[in-house]
């Protein structure tokens, strides 16, 4: 008997297995175009792999062997390492075509890039001229079904025999960017197959579908790298773009997943647009929406069009093709968190295997629509790089040279081969609309501006990414509503309707920040100007080699050279020990670092204080920890770590909430491998919100105040900053001011339809704002003259005696720059504190509400976040 039925529990497990097989490979209902006959020569995915796409996920490693298969066993593929992530695993691109034009392709390539640059001229077009298709997936990592589509789509294009398929590559090239993100990709691959079950996990409260913090989105340092096309802040756009930039092609298909929950979305997407493009792009966009409809009606696939996405930011894989003169587009597959297999809300089970038969479909869809209609498309991408149809007026944009950030924009500029001049001399221009006041007039330029000419073929992306305020057509959008490069640095500039006279030199490589060390054997002292862009490095340099430094309190000059406040001074005296290697020293920051370092054999100034006064105060390197985990915003993390870690070289200890939470607080004892505060002197909150209550409940909150006043540094970021206010914890005093609900009879009676548009009017969608600033307060040391703040709430601080309100917001007349708040909510927030530093016994609360170093692009008011881990603690 007990044998009877260990054979039938093994019978039916084996029943199990093989239905779950049938289910994960479902051929008959997911069809990957089996009717057709491929070169028995190329591999297929399931051939290479060992097993069908959609019976399980594919680490990045095996996809990119697959990828070299292909190239070694068909002529229609060329294989291509564009770059490296952070983790060095290669960013790889397949280019798929006819024989006879891969044998041609840097030609044909080259001669593309000619058409382009005539700026869409269509006499330079040969009507035999291929078209360019370009496809990208996985910038998401944890959206992982992507990468298996583009599998079986390059197997497609590489083996098929069929005459259509024969007909597109000999008139088309085919770029495939098989896996935007695989760090992301790959951590969440890792961890889904060592939670795996041997029994499907369909429920959706089962393990499989709770990928752990951070998450596979996000790249090495948490950054959402669909957000970063136009900044290239990580190396996985940065080489991205720079690949683009090699092929720029004419159609563009960029491959997502979404919730589970969701339908299949496919093009066109929903307002704001970016009224800059043809008036035709929504159309044609439109044509390849129908072709995926098409397929999907015969597949009896659930899809929605004109919803939920917008494409009015230029950072995403959409739209950054777009402004570059191709159709861009988005597709979104529900998926993420969907594991192998899980049933949906409405019973539904969602499996890879459609996840991937999905995108695969709208991909083949998508080439073969631009194929069918290349001549068209080709004419949109002549027009919308044809700089005389612009639907701008500005002629030109001016960037003053001597702002911090300026080299960063233009060096951006140039990876995306936007021309950038320099003036040769100085000038004026008679109708320059000023970027800080938004009033036109005269106004006078030094030598050395840059100036970027909008008469180019990529005059779509200069003005989407410099122009002061695009014109938005609906409030409520998916992302932000500001982010003009010269706003976001923090830059002295403007813009003009007519061409400069000037005589102008083109800036023809990157540029690099002057540096270098003048009087390199001083008998006295260096200093080194915290006006500088890498100022910070440098200091964290300092730190490094054992130099005991002081900052300067408050701006001195000695003849012509003049210092600003916070100025870094290396008194040789108080580091005798240096003496015979502080001159090499010296040279290497200056030269590492991207400072000039001026040597000093006097410590008398004849203006501001002496080098060696007592108002100037010894600056200790500090012990740094930031907390991470939930509560904490991954992104707002990744992005301070990425700072301090490869910007300014300043070790940040990342340490897990639960750690601290659970540690023997009351004595701050470690044990047990837990976090011991006393260790540090400074402590980084990024965001949080109200989880923060969890992490320091009142015993919690009590010995944080104790470590405070014994002299720890508290800096609360974002959310985590009105954790510290009367309203949420009483920690202080301070209030926090927010807006008042809606109570109105409007709002009571709002009928559902209007509820979403009436309430996303209040939002204040990532507004560019304009600010005062203490600029004698130490927290503010080395910003620019001007800078502008990105707002992502409503939210602000009450002044409040006991806090130094060292940034406000700009009174209400004044207060918006670029983008959308709503007129109550500019009332609301003028004049009101976004940067306080509070004392608190020996040590500082240092409040941030607004994120100072957004998404890495938005860089304006980071020294204050460098200030307050590095220098406030000091004064």
């Amino acid at each position: 008997m007990l044998r009877s039925l260990l054979y039938l529990c093994v019978f039916l497990l084996s029943q199990c297995l093989l239905a779950q097989k049938t289910l994960l490979t479902d051929e008959k209902r997911f069809p990957l175009d089996p009717q057709i006959t491929y070169d028995s020569k190329v591999p297929s995915p399931a051939q290479f792999l060992g097993y069908p796409l959609g019976e399980e996920y594919t680490i990045y490693a095996h996809t990119v062997n697959y990828l070299k298969a292909l190239d070694q066993a068909s002529d229609r593929v060329s294989y291509n390492e564009y770059g490296k992530t952070w983790e060095g695993r290669p960013l790889v691109n397949l280019v798929i075509t006819s024989p006879e034009n891969q044998r041609n392709i840097e030609s044909i390539r080259k001669r593309h890039l000619e058409i382009v640059e005539k700026g869409g001229d269509p006499a330079s077009l040969n009507k035999n001229e291929p078209l360019f298709v370009s496809l990208s997936y996985s910038i998401h990592g944890n959206e992982p079904s992507t990468t298996e589509s583009a599998m079986q789509v390059a197997y497609r294009f590489a083996a098929a025999q069929d005459a259509e398929t024969e007909e597109i590559l000999k008139n088309t090239v085919i770029v495939i960017f098989m896996c935007i993100n695989p760090d992301g990709r790959d951590r969440y691959i890792y961890w889904y197959k060592s939670v795996q079950r041997n029994l499907l996990a369909t429920g959706q409260r089962d393990l499989d579908h709770y990928e752990p913090w951070p998450g596979g989105r996000v790249n090495h340092y948490w950054f959402d790298t669909n957000r970063d096309w136009s900044w290239g802040t990580q190396p996985e756009t940065r080489t991205l773009a720079a690949e683009y930039q090699r092929w720029m092609s004419q159609v563009h298909g960029d491959y997502h997943e979404q919730g589970y929950n969701s339908n299949y979305f496919t093009m066109p997407g929903t307002t704001p647009r970016n009224k800059l493009l043809p008036d035709n792009y929504e159309a044609l966009t439109d044509t390849f929406g129908m072709a995926n409809i098409k397929e999907f009606d015969k597949h009896r696939i659930s899809y929605f069009t004109r919803d939920a996405f917008d494409f009015f930011y230029p950072g995403y894989g959409s739209s950054y093709p777009s402004v570059m003169g191709a159709i861009g587009m988005l597709t979104e597959q529900g998926g993420i968190g969907g594991g192998r297999a899980i049933e949906t809300d409405d019973g539904y089970v969602l499996t890879l295997r459609q996840r991937i038969f999905d995108h695969y479909t709208t991909s083949v869809a998508t080439i073969r629509k631009a194929h069918q209609r290349r001549e068209l498309f080709w004419r949109y991408s002549l027009d919308a790089w044809n700089a005389s149809k612009s639907k701008s007026p500005i002629k030109a944009y001016y960037l003053s040279s001597k702002s911090q950030y300026s080299l960063d924009v233009v060096n951006n500029l140039l990876r995306h081969n936007i021309k950038v001049e320099q003036a040769q001399s100085d000038f004026s221009v008679a109708d320059a609309r000023d970027y800080k006041t938004g009033l036109t007039g005269k106004k006078d330029f030094p030598k050395g501006t840059f100036i970027v000419p909008t008469n180019q073929p990529r005059h779509l992306f200069i003005h989407t990414l410099l122009d002061r305020n695009l014109q938005i057509e609906d409030s409520v959008m998916y992302d932000m509503s500001s982010w003009s490069a010269i706003l976001a640095y923090g830059i002295d500039g403007a813009s003009s309707n007519s061409k400069p006279s000037v005589n102008s030199s083109p800036v023809a490589a990157a540029l690099k920040a002057p540096n270098g060390l003048s009087n390199a054997n001083a008998t006295y002292a260096y200093v080194i100007d915290y006006q500088q862009r890498n100022a910070p490095k440098a200091l964290a340099m300092l730190w490094e080699k054992g130099y005991r430094v002081k900052a300067a309190a408050e701006a001195f000059a000695h003849g012509n050279l003049k210092f600003s406040p916070g100025s870094l001074i290396v008194l040789l005296e108080r580091n005798e020990e240096k003496m015979g290697t502080a001159a090499a020293d010296l040279a290497e920051v200056a030269d590492k670092a991207g400072v000039n370092i001026q040597g000093f054999n006097t410590g008398r100034m004849q203006s501001g204080w002496d080098l060696a006064s007592a108002r100037n105060r010894v600056i200790k390197q500090p012990r740094v920890a930031m907390l991470i985990e939930p509560p904490f915003s991954s992104q707002t993390a990744g992005q301070i770590a990425f700072l301090f870690d490869q910007e300014v070289g300043l070790p940040v200890d990342r340490i897990k909430a639960t750690v601290l939470q659970q540690s023997a607080l009351p004595k701050f004892g470690e044990r047990y491998g837990l976090a011991d505060l006393n260790n540090y002197d400074v402590l980084i909150l990024p965001d949080g919100g109200a989880g923060l209550g969890e992490v320091f409940k009142p015993e919690q909150l009590a010995q944080l105040r104790d470590w405070v006043q014994r002299g720890g540094v508290v800096v609360a970021t974002e959310s985590a900053a009105a954790f510290f206010t009367n309203e949420r914890s009483k920690f202080t005093g301070v209030k926090l001011l927010s807006p008042r609900a809606d109570t109105s009879l409007a709002a009571r009676t709002l009928i559902y339809d209007e509820r979403e548009d009436y309430f996303g009017l209040k939002r204040t969608p990532g507004t560019a704002l304009n600010t005062v600033i203490d600029h004698t307060h130490p927290l503010a040391f080395g910003l620019d003259p001007i800078v502008y703040t990105l707002k992502l709430d409503n939210s602000a601080l009450a002044p409040h005696p006991d806090m130094q309100s060292v940034g406000r917001y700009a009174p209400a007349d004044k207060i918006l720059a670029s983008g959308y708040i709503s007129p109550e909510n500019q009332k609301m927030l003028a004049n009101n504190t976004f940067a306080g530093v509070l004392q608190l016994g020996q040590g500082k609360l240092i409040l941030l509400p607004d994120n100072t170093q957004y998404r890495m692009f938005w860089r304006g008011p980071s020294r204050m976040l460098l200030n307050a881990v590095m220098l406030v603690r000091g004064f």
